[in-house]
């Protein structure tokens, strides 16, 4: 029997593709997840378990037999009842019972620049989960990424399909922050590799270009062959536009606070590039299909699933 990991969330994002590198390397994957997807095509190849909160002892005895936990779970923003208070504590009870099930290593997937005194909800609560695997005592490591791009990802498809659709895109202020983007199939095998020394280390996953976010949109244009005018704006006329498109597509375009963390330049890694592969040439490669519908994080992560 080849060895078991299990990986939350392995019919979203990270989590795939996480669960399609370790099926290429050759081991059994279990994922622990919010929804069945009897019609996912990773559904025949992995194991499936319920991703819940409520009952400790069930998810310890999901987790085991797992030599390494891989923890992508987390929420973008708040809504409802699911909030970072919530994330954090239902976080906890994953890592208790991961040590009572007998899991020998954690890779908890972070992200850049996370700190408990950051002014922004999101970069605090991932400093404090931080904390939490830490204080757990279980072997782990903590991969951070930056701004993850692949198909299906959410802010750069989406800045592609805007700029398919409009005749215009605004760019926040003067557009000179910066990101650095790694792709989705970097950021798994970092977090791969990172589990055969899983000893309390904390790695940035990032790719090797660093980009003007002015710089990034219009790379992005050129990709998809978009005629629309790049204009720059205030950053609350940008807001009010996002909240237009969202309201139109019944989903949350970008959050205040999101905004705040890619003006304050915080998906840039101040560590060595680990990721490879280059977003332009990525771009060049995906630039026919970048963009063609929209993708939809309440329907991906929110609408699907009770509160837990």
């Amino acid at each position: 029997m080849p060895d078991l990991d299990v990986v939350t969330g392995a019919f979203s994002y990270t989590g795939r593709a996480i669960a399609e590198r370790l099926l290429a390397q050759g081991r059994a994957v279990r994922t622990l997840a919010r929804r069945d997807a009897p019609d996912d095509p990773l559904s025949t190849r992995i194991e499936q378990a319920p991703l819940q909160f409520r009952d400790p002892a069930a998810l310890a005895g999901n987790l085991r037999g797992a030599l390494v936990l891989y923890n992508t779970y987390w929420i973008r923003f708040e809504r409802g009842e699911s909030t970072f208070a919530r994330a954090v504590e239902n976080t906890r009870v994953l890592f208790r019972a991961a040590a009572e099930a007998g899991v020998e290593r954690v890779v908890h997937v972070s992200v850049t620049n996370a700190a408990e005194d950051s002014q922004f909800a999101y970069f605090r609560g991932k400093a404090e989960l931080e904390r939490e695997v830490a204080a757990s005592g279980l072997p782990h490591a903590i991969v951070r990424p930056t701004l993850v791009f692949g198909r299906e990802d959410v802010l750069v498809n989406n800045i592609a399909w805007i700029l398919r659709r409009f005749p215009f895109f605004l760019v926040p202020g003067d557009g000179a922050y910066r990101v650095q983007p790694v792709s989705v199939e970097d950021t798994a095998a970092i977090c791969v590799a990172a589990a055969a020394t899983a000893r309390g280390q904390t790695l940035d996953a990032a790719g090797p270009d660093t980009y003007r976010f002015d710089e990034l949109v219009r790379l992005v244009a050129e990709a998809v062959g978009s005629r629309a005018r790049i204009l720059h704006s205030s950053r609350s006329v940008a807001l009010a536009l996002s909240g237009l498109v969202g309201r139109m597509r019944r989903d949350v375009v970008l959050t205040r606070d999101e905004l705040g963390g890619l003006m304050a330049s915080l998906l840039v890694s101040d560590g060595p590039p680990r990721g490879r592969e280059r977003f332009g040439e990525w771009l060049r490669q995906e630039g026919d299909r970048l963009g063609r519908r929209y993708v939809s994080e309440l329907a991906r992560n929110f609408r699907p699933y009770a509160p837990l």
